[in-house]
């Protein structure tokens, strides 16, 4: 594909300055270059200083839905993508790319239902998609409501625009503002409007040089005038350029792929501990628990654990890594909850299997995070994994901590819970028999289930106490309010009932997963589905079908195991003491 370095305003890597020795020759296979120098340039977007490399990663997600883009026999990554963009290296206008993924706007666009990408060419040709967004925007100055097909539209001009500013360097704002850190950075076209020209010719040169290597495919050019724009750019203006050790903090951050990491190990641990259990059980006992007789060995087992430990330790630096780039805990958006509750249900596994050297504990809690982390990583688009500036509401990190930490930790120990759940209704639907007589089991999936409800009662009452010093009242029925106040009632109710007798143990792991529903609701179900409330900072859209999925499987795997169990009814041994009455007793 031909070089076209176009107008000044477009031509962001030669400030206007055409290169007419290479105007006619095609662009090198880039494959081969080294772009951590270019991605270690900073950028102003979304309202942060970050690396170009993140930059170019959220916008190559936010066009396409992946991390990757392949196209013919080479598959781009998000640096490489956005550099060919702005040097118009290759026909991007003409690569079919740009997701559109609900099938209600596919049919009024009259597209191809079965295919998800378009190009920008075909989309911007559409009259009809042009009126749609106009409609959907006037519905969010109007701060309406907007139905799921609006909400697509929006994400849809959403990306076409960055698509658009990306390919003529607007987006690009890579010089400093040489003055205050909140004045809104530069495009080097627009150099001699804040600098002189003893300042800005040197960032000029690098510019042109580093865009003719990337061109040629010389990698040693390429990385030495990144390499030398990126210090030209600081001393425009020192104190406000991102301090070179934060830059490469979050460009270690991008490519360490910690939960990535943490979910490969958590799933090789459950399957070395699902092995070791069932070559444990034997014809006669069908694993009449999920403990081993005490000293018995098993490398199986010693595996999992260490890859277990492993992947807390993999998830442990990424959530310690994106608080120091954030500053502030991961609990404001969706994806930083869910990586943050799959850790916790985690560590409070290994938790208890220290503490008790069975392995049941972590065979409870690794698929809860293991599946958490998939989920993440699978949905980059309904959960982007972007660190954003806060909203003004959140922008006390005493009350952030305190509140949302104690709210999602609650969310984790009915996960925890969960997982116990399914264990035990696995172990009911086996061999009903055998799972009545794991008391210790019952006692201990009724005390996760008592913490549980500490944390959701504090942090809810601490909301309340935010609520009334952020919008000067402590309780509105706001939808998440109203949520997490039926979440916290259903246990309560689970756990009285069990104390007053209401119902057997069987009926407490029962709803252990029947009430975690209420908890995805308040969690999910408010910011996905609803999308109403003063908690907007978290709503999105998306992922609908995996939670409709999950939720039916799960009650019709519930009501299996109902039915195994009232079919063995004749057989239950006497009815042991409740689990409270057996810890005094004890």
């Amino acid at each position: 594909m031909r070089l076209r370095f176009l107008l000044p305003t477009i031509c962001l890597l030669v400030s206007g300055v055409c290169v007419a020795q290479n105007a006619d020759m095609p662009a090198a296979d880039s494959s081969s270059l080294d772009f951590k120098q270019w991605g270690l340039l900073a950028i102003q977007d979304g309202g942060r200083r970050k690396p170009v490399d993140t930059f170019a990663r959220e916008a190559l997600i936010k066009i396409t839905g992946r991390s990757t883009y392949t196209s013919g026999a080479k598959t781009w990554q998000g640096t490489d993508f956005i550099l060919s963009m702005l040097l118009d290296t290759h026909d991007w206008k003409s690569e079919p790319m740009i997701l559109v993924s609900l099938g209600e706007l596919k049919q009024r666009l009259g597209l191809p239902e079965q295919q998800r990408r378009f190009s920008f060419a075909q989309l911007t040709a559409l009259p009809e998609l042009n009126a749609l967004a106009t409609q959907a925007h006037a519905l969010r100055k109007a701060e309406k409501p907007l139905s799921r097909l609006q909400s697509e539209v929006m994400s849809v001009s959403e990306r076409l625009s960055l698509f658009a500013r990306v390919m003529d360097g607007s987006a690009f704002l890579i010089a400093p503002a040489p003055e205050k850190t909140t004045d809104a950075w530069i495009v080097p076209p627009a150099f001699a409007q804040y600098y002189n020209e003893t300042q800005f010719a040197p960032v000029q040169t690098q510019l042109q040089t580093m865009a003719n290597a990337y061109v040629k495919g010389d990698t040693f050019g390429f990385s030495r005038a990144a390499n030398q724009l990126r210090d030209g750019l600081r001393q425009l203006s020192p104190k406000i350029y991102p301090e070179e050790s934060q830059l490469r903090l979050e460009y270690f951050y991008n490519h360490w792929d910690g939960f990535y990491r943490a979910a490969l190990c958590y799933g090789a641990a459950l399957l070395l501990l699902a092995i070791a259990h069932f070559r444990a059980t034997n014809a006669t006992a069908v694993a009449a628990s999920l403990r081993e007789a005490p000293g018995k060995r098993s490398y199986l087992k010693i595996a999992g654990v260490v890859l277990a430990f492993a992947g807390l330790l993999f998830h442990a630096s990424g959530i310690t890594m994106r608080c120091l780039i954030a500053g502030r805990p991961p609990v404001t958006n969706m994806y930083e909850s869910i990586i943050w509750v799959s850790f916790a249900v985690s560590f409070f596994g290994m938790i208890f299997f220290l503490r008790y050297r069975t392995p049941v504990y972590l065979l409870a809690a690794l698929p809860v995070s293991l599946v958490a982390l998939l989920l993440v990583h699978q949905m980059p688009i309904a959960m982007p994994s972007s660190i954003d500036p806060l909203v003004p509401v959140l922008r006390d990190n005493f009350w952030l901590t305190i509140h949302v930490l104690t709210i999602t930790l609650s969310y984790a120990a009915f996960a925890l819970a969960m997982g116990f759940g399914h264990i035990l209704l696995f172990r009911y639907a086996r061999n009903p028999i055998s799972a009545r007589a794991d008391q210790p089991m019952h006692f201990w999936l009724y005390r996760v289930l008592q913490l549980g409800v500490i944390l959701i009662a504090a942090g809810t009452i601490l909301g309340g106490v935010w609520a009334n010093y952020s919008w000067g009242r402590f309780w509105g029925w706001d939808p998440k309010e109203t949520w997490a106040l039926i979440a916290l009632l259903c246990y309560i109710l689970t756990l009285h009932g069990r104390l007053a007798g209401w119902w057997t143990q069987f009926g407490l792991v029962v709803a252990s997963v029947v009430c975690f529903l209420a908890v995805l609701m308040a969690w999910y179900g408010v910011n996905f589905v609803l999308g109403k409330g003063l908690h907007s900072y978290g709503f999105g859209i998306g992922g609908e079908t995996y939670v409709v999925s999950f939720v039916i499987a799960d009650l019709l795997f519930v009501a299996f195991a109902i039915w195994r169990y009232r079919s063995t009814k004749s057989l239950r041994p006497p009815i042991s003491p409740t689990p409270v009455a057996e810890h005094v007793a004890a």
